[in-house]
């Protein structure tokens, strides 16, 4: 019998970071992130994503020593692989714009594998990753737990401007069926049909109220600096960061995020646990900037867990 893997799907990205506060990055990024965290707390991860010839190489260098990872849901893109700009304003929303976007994934090799997932994580890297028809095929034959990241899936669908926020009215259809589901504050008042506001305590709640109407077991809203909330049907809890710290780089933090507590929750973590090893990872890694600096931190946390 085959051993059961982590599944991933989402897309790979090279990353232009730029801080008004000062500090500049390139790298790459997207669903390596998590891929990253996974395979540094030793879950065997197949990432379903589009591998682009001008990053292909690069790729396999990073990915070389990620003893769990499993390359076989990389589908080749003979063109040019998404490229990002992110701008970070000394206040306010940072500013995306996409230049280049692979198309959607075939989701025909997830569709086969899916009886070797022990479970499954969707992140909207890019807003092109995966068509909804598609995605409702996956999640609805999925016999594993689902975890569906909001992210992207709330700006509009464009490139090379700046990617405005925008309301999703069939965001539901995307969620419907997910164990579970995460948005941040911004994400979660775009559902809300508020794309120009963040939501506030009240809003954050009703969103998960949705999100629990929905079926999910739990709805995890980051915070940023303030930590995570987990909402279940049986109440809530907001896990708080330790000390503070400098911050280097935020890019990536949700995607931290999402892999320990989703890896928590595998290893058989309740919601508010597993909010809070991944709060706890996410912190570290906005101290870094980089996705081979958060595979080293998070190999350090792997080790004593």
């Amino acid at each position: 019998m085959k051993k059961k893997t982590f599944g991933l799907i989402g897309t790979i990205s090279r990353d232009e970071v730029r801080r008004e506060t000062g500090g500049e990055f390139r790298n790459l990024g997207g669903a390596l992130y998590q891929a990253a965290t996974l395979c540094a707390l030793g879950e065997d991860t197949r990432l379903y994503a589009r591998l682009a010839d001008d990053m292909a190489a690069e790729v396999e260098d990073m990915v070389a020593d990620w003893t769990a990872f499993r390359r076989d849901g990389l589908q080749r893109h003979p063109g040019a692989g998404n490229r990002v700009s992110l701008t970070y304003p000394r206040r306010g929303e940072r500013v995306e714009i996409l230049h280049e976007a692979v198309p959607p994934l075939d989701p025909e090799p997830v569709l086969r594998n899916l009886a070797e997932l022990s479970f499954l994580v969707l992140v909207v890297n890019s807003g092109f990753d995966l068509e909804l028809g598609d995605w409702r095929r996956i999640a609805d034959a999925a016999p594993c737990p689902v975890w569906f990241d909001i992210h992207s899936l709330t700006l509009e669908k464009a490139l090379g401007r700046p990617r405005a926020y925008r309301s999703v009215p069939e965001w539901k259809d995307w969620a419907r069926g997910a164990s579970y589901i995460q948005a941040n504050r911004k994400e979660a008042a775009c559902l809300l049909g508020a794309p120009e506001s963040e939501a506030g305590p009240e809003e954050v709640r009703a969103f998960c109220r949705l999100g629990l109407d929905l079926g999910a077991e739990a709805v995890f809203v980051t915070l940023g600096k303030e930590g995570a909330l987990a909402a279940t049907s049986s109440g809530e809890r907001i896990v708080r960061p330790g000390r503070e710290t400098a911050v280097v780089d935020t890019t990536g933090c949700g995607d931290v995020f999402c892999a320990a507590a989703s890896s928590a929750l595998r290893r058989g973590a309740d919601p508010g646990e597993a909010a809070r090893f991944g709060v706890e990872l996410a912190s570290l890694a906005a101290r870094s900037a980089g996705v081979r600096e958060i595979f080293e931190l998070a190999s350090n946390i792997g080790r004593h867990t």
